[in-house]
């Protein structure tokens, strides 16, 4: 398979693969220690409002709720993870599907937390890296460490391909 094939599909399998991993995380965390998960309905919210022109939300449960704001939420959800992975792919190349290693799956997935913490925290209302949120330290322990597990999951679905020896064939 072409490099560029190679490059996208990896970058499918293991995005979605480590965001689906973070999203056992948020289960785990509902069930056992009782946080709430994250309402990915808001995101699609968000972003329908985006799409609209509003730019910025006081709060974004205030306005009425967007016909399939929680499919499009839970979908980009995912192409976003997707996103992120081909960043590790195009920052790494295609050696770490090949050899997964930790340090940067980390580094990606850590760095991922700028996201919430400069676009969407802001855009929700909640300002950058969430200071107008009810306990701001709280919800910025809570954003890092699910982009840690996020990282923890980049590389985990890198070795699961690995595991599977998935390799592009020309």
């Amino acid at each position: 398979m072409g490099e560029m094939i190679e490059f996208l599909v990896g970058a499918a399998l293991i995005g979605s693969g480590a965001t689906a991993v973070i999203d056992g995380w948020a289960v785990l965390r509902a069930h056992v220690l009782g946080i709430p998960s994250l309402d990915y309905g808001l995101l699609g919210r968000w972003l329908i409002l985006l799409a609209r022109g509003q730019y910025r939300h006081l709060k974004i449960a205030a306005p009425d709720p967007a016909p399939r704001e929680r499919l499009i939420g839970w979908a980009a959800h995912y192409l976003i993870g997707i996103a992120f992975a081909a960043v590790l792919l195009a920052i790494w190349g295609l050696d770490w599907l090949h050899s997964p290693r930790v340090g940067p799956a980390l580094i990606v997935g850590i760095g991922s937390a700028a996201a919430p913490f400069l676009i969407m925290q802001p855009g929700m209302g909640l300002g950058i890296a969430a200071h107008r949120a009810p306990r701001p330290n709280v919800a910025r322990l809570n954003t890092l460490l699910t982009h840690a597990v996020f990282g923890v999951g980049l590389y985990a679905a890198g070795w699961v391909l690995r595991l599977v020896q998935w390799r592009g064939a020309d």
